[in-house]
């Protein structure tokens, strides 16, 4: 019985994951034009709420482009230390792997897989909730004045 439910939450969370959507070109597109304008609609209320006058605007808004400039040139300077990073870790998983391969008979290992998978896609979930939420969160409140 412990056997078919098993089975069955792995069939069920294995549709899941196949079910993820994955972002298109133009679900890309659309997410950086909402971005522009939240971004404009933030200057505007920065020049309501504080009475800015249209050159302090611009150079409000020539600083954020020159923040942004350069956040885009430290994350790519960081780029090939975050790959070695990544490639560190997964070669570090794999001996684990096999390690543990040695140490367990095969039907402990297959559960021991088993259980791994299931909570990574647990980890997952709650990842997703996190952040619908939290964006949920940032949208569903006008600010109150």
């Amino acid at each position: 019985m412990k056997k078919l439910v098993l089975a069955i939450a792995f069939i069920g969370m294995g549709s899941f994951a196949m079910a993820q959507h994955t972002p298109t070109p133009q679900d890309k597109q659309a997410r950086k034009v909402e971005m522009q304008q939240k971004h404009q609609e933030r200057l505007d209320q920065m020049k309501k709420d504080l009475n800015l006058n249209d050159s302090q605007v611009a150079q409000i808004k020539d600083l954020h482009e020159k923040r942004k400039a350069e956040m885009k040139a430290e994350f790519e300077k960081h780029k090939e230390a975050r790959q070695a990073k990544m490639e560190d870790m997964k070669a570090k998983r794999a001996q684990m792997d096999a390690d543990m391969k040695k140490i367990l008979t095969p039907d402990q290992y297959d559960k021991w897989q088993a259980d791994r998978k299931a909570k990574m896609e647990q980890r997952k979930v709650a990842m997703k909730d996190r952040k619908m939420m939290k964006r949920s969160m940032n949208t569903a409140a006008p600010e109150a004045k």
